[in-house]
């Protein structure tokens, strides 16, 4: 793999119930809303289950997700192909946590901040829906 190592590690507060924060993570119809644009390949599950195998494109960027724990409170993928590491995402009522860590040409801790903004918008914009 190319590029240099890399962990970031954020944490913030929503407006977002623990609810709310696991089902925007955890599937596929709202991943694809908040990620835009962002695309996925077609086996992306209803709902992540631990084992399943992914791929998303950013632009040209390609990343392999493999789905390696989902519970209550965490999601944690292994990343291949444009980041060589993991991903992994812990939340509760109020707050969001991303640590990601890996080998990857791409400015890991620019992306992490875009997409924890992305997720926080898309939450927002569904509560004030409802």
């Amino acid at each position: 793999m190319f590029g240099s190592f890399q962990t970031s590690k954020l944490r913030i507060e929503m407006n977002a119930s623990e609810a709310a924060l696991q089902n925007a993570l955890t599937q596929s119809s709202q991943i694809r809303q908040w990620l835009w644009p962002q695309t996925f390949s077609d086996n992306l599950p209803v709902i992540l289950v631990p084992g399943t195998v992914f791929t998303s494109w950013m632009g040209f960027v390609e990343i392999q997700h493999h789905v390696d724990v989902v519970n209550a409170n965490t999601l944690r993928f292994i990343l291949s192909k444009g980041v060589d590491g993991f991903q992994e995402w812990s939340w509760g009522n109020q707050w969001v946590q991303s640590r990601l860590e890996g080998v990857s040409l791409l400015p890991l801790n620019v992306g992490q901040s875009l997409t924890l903004l992305r997720l926080k918008i898309f939450l927002e914009w569904r509560k004030s829906e409802v």
